[in-house]
């Protein structure tokens, strides 16, 4: 299969008469005179009328925002604003001592879930220095390996998080 480059004119059986306007490593992003923009697979059957070669921008510009976002979320120290799940907003949480004649104490779980984050923040912040640091691989690999098993530690905690992908992972079984 031949890569078409941006500005190739196509005839496609569903859409019509179009042009490429952008490639990725999976789709065309065609713009057709009846139907709009539309995506289809490369590999998707259709008429060349002009092919345009060597003009093809393997990554789209999508990804390479979501790339670069990922990049500056992970290296700037700023911590994302991150949700707790909704059954447990303005929640509170009760921690009760065993002797009944002691207080118990109150405290608002999303001041605790806040405290949570931070943690992670700060654990995230720590990987970063580690990698960056002057150790040893073999010291780097070891100081990471505990770091997992923290998380692995505050997995308890996950219950609190809205999305999946903000919750703590520690290490997988094998």
């Amino acid at each position: 299969m031949k890569l078409l480059g941006i500005g190739s004119r196509i005839n496609h059986p569903e859409y019509g008469k179009g042009v490429i306007t952008n490639v990725t490593s999976q789709h065309y992003w065609v713009t057709f005179m009846e139907n709009g923009l539309e995506t289809i697979d490369l590999d998707s059957e259709f008429e060349t009328i002009e092919a345009c070669q060597d003009v093809v921008d393997t990554v789209s510009f999508f990804e390479v925002e979501s790339s670069l976002v990922h990049i500056l979320k992970k290296w700037s120290g700023f911590s994302e604003t991150v949700p707790i799940a909704d059954k447990w907003k303005g929640g509170t949480m009760i921690l009760q001592p065993a002797d009944t004649a002691l207080q118990s104490k109150e405290i608002p779980i999303d001041t605790f879930f806040h405290k949570i984050t931070m943690v992670r923040d700060r654990l995230r912040v720590m990987e970063q220095r580690i990698n960056s640091s002057d150790l040893d691989e073999q010291g780097k690999i070891d100081l990471q390996q505990y770091i997992t098993r923290i998380y692995g530690s505050l997995t308890t905690f996950n219950v609190l998080f809205k999305s999946k992908s903000h919750q703590f992972v520690g290490q997988r079984g094998k």
